[in-house]
């Protein structure tokens, strides 16, 4: 008798989901509420992609093990590898970070547009994988005990069933699941809601140098100054074009008025993106998000949860994009996913196990974006207590030593990729180098490499904080 994984959502999670489960299964069938389009276009219910996206190590690993080529296609369709933080100019609340000289952990720099496309391509050159668009899931079929099948309603109407012997739901934010496991007679599923209030205004530049090897740039927001904050990123991306974002929580957020988006930048606590965005020329309309809260259903916590059924991605939890986790979250949690179904199948068992697989990268993504958000006065659902405060102070002591120290830089690296725990944080040499302190006197401005001067004085371009 064959079997069927139903997945729900054509997402970047749901194809990665399909990716995990066709092994494991005669067929996968992928139910999207919408089109996808045939390239790197945009598609509907994405609305986050209009802002920077950057793939971290941890996830493009867990990409790249699931979909063997797909970040050699990415790099060949004009995608960007990052080595961090070689090249990464980061201005921490603590000061600039050194670019030390390594490649051991590294980010991919590109639209979303054009990694959706790419590795949708990539899970649907199997046989065994198809998509059903503009089709809605209504409801799971089943029981408590035991998911088999959705129901379905085609953009006509028409309502059908579909059975099957696995259901991911990869429907992202507006998953259902709650109100679906709630008609099963699953209850429990409480929502977890952390809001700093920050808004994310975005466009794209033509760069007016070469972005070939051109550095990821962030200006960070300080939480400790008590007062609004402001942060903004210029990624290099596909075809010469800078993607920049600028993020400001309530009393400091960034509007849609195109006038307005090159000034605001000069308000970061830097302005090296003001100036560099005054020689790059804009190419879209300033994009505008208040969709930036951290939620997260804690699945892998009930006490009853059926089989047959597993929710992976933004479904389970999605991220302040400020952070730049989400997708690494839906990559690793959908290897955890194959790893279980690889050693139990679609036994008994499976659903829980894999939910609770799919938990710990959840885990500590929350940890590290709420650990910083709820930091500010404007967050809402969760005010830092005592202990968050003392963990504060500690995170603090770890970044102003790792902008002095290669061994410290290199542990938080391992762990903001997601390659590392957060207990990593807490061994005894980083806690010693921590007490020490930086090895090395802070950097007073943004380091640029003599390749990068070249490019900015052929450009004609003579930033202040570079010498004459």
């Amino acid at each position: 008798m064959s079997t069927r994984a139903v997945v729900v959502g054509g997402s970047l999670a749901g194809m990665l989901a399909a990716a995990a489960v066709k092994d494991h299964v005669d067929s996968v069938e992928i139910i999207e509420a919408h089109g996808l389009p045939e390239g790197p276009g945009s598609r509907p219910g994405v609305p986050q992609a209009a802002h920077f996206h950057v793939l971290l190590s941890g996830g493009a690993n867990a990409i790249e093990d699931l979909l063997p080529g797909t970040v050699e296609e990415l790099l060949g369709a004009g995608a960007h590898r990052v080595p961090m933080t070689t090249n990464m100019m980061i201005y921490s609340p603590e000061g600039w970070y050194r670019r030390w000289q390594r490649d051991t952990h590294f980010l991919i720099a590109a639209s979303r547009d054009l990694t959706d496309s790419v590795v949708r391509r990539q899970v649907l050159k199997d046989p065994r994988v198809s998509v059903r668009p503009h089709t809605k899931v209504t409801a799971l079929l089943g029981s408590s005990r035991r998911v088999t099948g959705v129901r379905l309603r085609a953009a006509d109407g028409t309502e059908s069933e579909l059975t099957a012997d696995l259901v991911v739901d990869a429907s992202g934010k507006a998953a259902r699941t709650p109100q679906w496991l709630a008609e099963l007679g699953v209850s429990g599923a409480a929502e977890e809601r952390i809001d700093s209030g920050f808004a994310y205004a975005s466009r794209i530049y033509r760069a007016p140098v070469s972005t070939r090897n051109w550095p990821v740039i962030s200006v960070q927001a300080d939480p400790r100054r008590g007062e609004p904050g402001r942060t903004g990123g210029i990624v290099p991306i596909e075809d010469g074009r800078w993607h920049v974002s600028l993020i400001g929580t309530p009393g400091a957020q960034p509007t849609r008025e195109a006038a307005e988006f090159e000034p605001y930048a000069r308000t970061l606590r830097h302005p090296v993106i003001a100036d560099l965005l005054a020689h790059a020329e804009p190419l879209t309309d300033v994009a505008l998000t208040h969709s930036t809260v951290n939620r997260r259903f804690s699945y892998e916590r009930l006490t009853s949860w059926p089989e047959g059924l597993v929710a992976l991605g933004d479904s389970v939890a999605a991220f302040n994009p400020v952070y730049g986790h989400g997708m690494s979250v839906a990559a690793i949690g959908a290897v955890a996913l194959r790893t279980r179904l690889a050693s139990l199948g679609l036994a008994d068992g499976l659903s829980r196990a894999a939910q609770r697989a799919i938990a710990r990268p959840v885990e500590l993504a929350w940890s590290l974006a709420v650990g910083q958000d709820i930091h500010y006065r404007t967050t809402k659902g969760r005010n830092a207590g005592p202990a968050d405060r003392l963990l504060q102070r500690y995170v603090s002591r770890l970044s102003h030593t790792a902008t002095g120290s290669y061994r410290v830089a290199t542990a938080m690296t391992k762990v903001l990729t997601l390659q590392s725990p957060g207990t990593a944080l807490l061994r005894p040499g980083v806690l010693a180098a921590a007490l020490i302190g930086p090895l090395r006197p802070q950097l007073e401005a943004p380091t640029f490499t003599a390749a990068e001067r070249r490019l900015l004085a052929d450009a004609g371009i003579r930033l202040p904080e570079l010498p004459a």
